[in-house]
């Protein structure tokens, strides 16, 4: 399944994409809770660059995933960006101690719950494809129509 796929993946796009456009704005907006504060609380060496690093990529690549431009390769930073937030502030949580105040296979259950629901939507997203209602289909659709040739009739391929 490619981006003819079915129309119903948009919801899959529409969710993870505005939880990561939003936590990337966030970084942002609240630098010492989510940005750089966070970052260095979790003992991230250059927590600064790190933070909007991180909040960069989550905004670009969560508009991406949004609007269904570049969907599979927008996937892939994302993908690195959560699983690095499951080892840095989830599975700590399952070590005597724990992370952040909490401990224990619940505690961290609970608190990675996004974490874990992103995580396979973005698996899923690489998988199956952005789906029919998305612009990487209407890019294919027109290439498709145009047969690979440009507006003066030359081959683009």
């Amino acid at each position: 399944m490619g981006s003819e796929g079915p129309a119903a993946v948009i919801c899959i796009r529409v969710a993870v994409g505005l939880v990561f456009l939003s936590e990337g704005i966030q970084k942002f907006l609240y630098p010492h809770a989510l940005g750089p504060g966070r970052f260095e609380k979790i003992g991230i060496p250059a927590a600064t660059f790190f933070a909007n690093l991180d909040g960069v990529v989550e905004i670009a690549c969560g508009t991406l995933v949004i609007i269904g431009l570049l969907t599979r390769l927008a996937a892939i930073p994302l993908l690195i960006d959560i699983s690095g937030a499951i080892v840095l502030t989830k599975l700590p949580q399952l070590r005597p101690g724990g992370f952040d105040g909490k401990e224990g296979f619940w505690g961290m259950a609970h608190d990675a719950r996004t974490d874990f629901a992103m995580l396979l939507g973005l698996i899923f997203l690489l998988w199956a494809g952005p789906g029919r209602w998305s612009l990487d289909a209407v890019l294919g659709q027109r290439a498709r129509l145009t047969g690979g040739r440009g507006r003066q009739g030359q081959d683009v391929r």
